[in-house]
């Protein structure tokens, strides 16, 4: 297997392994030797820290697998393998009136790689994380077994692999309930809040009549501003047009290379947070948004990870549950107020209470806060003390997230991991499963 330079989005870890692609489902996974120890599935590299690294063992690349196998356009079931990209279902199933159930932040994340994280959306407070809407995959494991998994066989691998990054084994095919849409736009509202105290209002209230809701706010922000933003809901609509033909989604624009230090620092971050909070002059806007503009904005710029230069960035996401949740996630804010160390891209939502199958799924009820940083040492400091916070509260990290959570966060945030671990692949590993303490088992 040829070695060659493997990365997550965030660059950060960055190191050269061996690697091969996977072209055809009949295939079976290569058996460790002496060059490497383990294997681990990679599909797109869209995750953020190291759960799609594997230093000193090899990656199985799924993107070869691209086929779809079969697709019910009366009942919304789709049927593809893991290496189909989120944007090329969505080519094939919109102009059908089907839209993905849960849909993260990007199109560019694999199938096999939306189940391997369990990837939630701005609707998780109606329809859950995508784990909720997998009929069945095909799991081949590196004794060259294959099992369909489902809800009702081989049940308990089944939740091992939803959320279970890649460990479990390697996910060929992957079927899913797709969502009926009128169209492919939204009616959206942006609505401009002062606090966090509103936050919380309009959340609650938009969570009954609205499918999707989250809000950007400015993470600088202090005293009686702490917590200010623009909190977006929408509900897909019928734009009366007859259905887009299929068409490919590609950046408009792209960062052409990595610059030689972060543009992201506190003097630009304090300049962009200003200003995009003062460009919605009134408080409440309507407007009819393209589907993709409203789930996928950063895929309109090309490579926009390189802007934070050449140590990469490092992202958190926490989740903080009940109503301590709610008086933490003001602390962590202050927290990373008084750092100076804000986020271009800070996410608020309250997550539903629709529990995942996967064991080890990362949302539960409560709030959500999505950031991401410069590497720095500084950075890390702040980082540990918002492990603490969310740990205070019994909330949780998202793995899919991160590069540098310690063992014993990890462990704390995920009581199940060691139920979890009975069922990973013996010849599966990654570089974040060897940090948190997987391998000790």
């Amino acid at each position: 297997m040829a070695a060659q330079e493997y990365t997550s989005w965030g660059r950060f870890p960055r190191f050269r392994q061996a690697g091969r692609e996977m072209a055809w489902r009949s295939d079976l996974l290569p058996e460790p030797g002496d060059d490497v120890s383990t294997l681990l599935p990679y599909g797109n590299g869209r995750s953020y820290g190291d759960v799609c690294l594997n230093r000193g063992g090899a990656v199985v690349s799924s993107r070869q697998l691209r086929h779809f196998i079969h697709f019910d356009s009366d009942a919304g079931v789709i049927r593809c393998e893991s290496g189909v990209l989120l944007h090329e279902l969505l080519q094939l199933t919109l102009a059908a009136g089907w839209f993905l159930p849960v849909t993260p932040g990007t199109a560019y994340v694999t199938v096999g790689g939306a189940v391997a994280n369990d990837v939630h959306g701005k609707n998780h407070h109606r329809a859950g994380t995508l784990g909720c809407h997998v009929l069945a995959f095909e799991l081949l494991r590196s004794d060259g077994s294959r099992r369909v998994c489902s809800p009702t066989e081989h049940t308990e691998l089944f939740n091992a692999t939803i959320g279970g990054l890649g460990l479990t084994g390697m996910i060929c095919w992957v079927e899913l309930q797709l969502r009926r849409v009128a169209g492919e736009l939204l009616q959206e509202e942006s609505i401009k809040f002062a606090n966090l105290d509103e936050f919380f209002r309009i959340s609650d209230a938009s969570d009954r009549d609205f499918e999707y809701t989250v809000a950007w706010i400015d993470c600088l922000a202090a005293g009686a501003s702490l917590g200010r933003g623009l909190f977006a809901r929408a509900n897909h609509t019928d734009d009366g047009q007859p259905p887009a033909k299929p068409r490919a989604y590609k950046p408009r624009i792209a960062i052409p290379f990595a610059p030689p230090f972060s543009l992201v620092n506190k003097a630009s971050l304090k300049a962009f947070n200003a200003l995009y909070y003062s460009r919605q002059r009134k408080r409440h806007v309507s407007r009819r948004t393209h589907c993709r503009q409203f789930f996928y904005p950063l895929d309109a710029i090309g490579r926009w990870n390189l802007m934070y230069g050449p140590r990469g960035m490092l992202q958190y996401q926490c989740v903080l549950p009940g109503s301590d949740g709610r008086e933490a996630i003001r602390t962590m804010l202050r927290a990373i107020s008084r750092s100076g160390q804000g986020s271009f891209l800070a996410v608020l939502k309250i997550f539903g209470d629709k529990v995942s199958p996967g064991v080890l799924s990362f949302p539960r009820s409560g709030v959500t806060l999505a950031l991401d940083f410069p590497n720095r040492p500084e950075v890390l400091r702040l980082l540990d003390r918002l492990d603490a916070i969310t740990l205070e509260v019994n909330g949780a990290v998202y793995p899919a997230k991160d590069a540098r959570m310690n063992a014993e966060t990890f462990q704390a945030c995920f009581p199940g991991w060691e139920a979890f671990a009975e069922y990973v692949d013996p010849a599966f590993s990654s570089s974040f499963w060897r940090r948190v303490g997987g391998d000790q088992l």
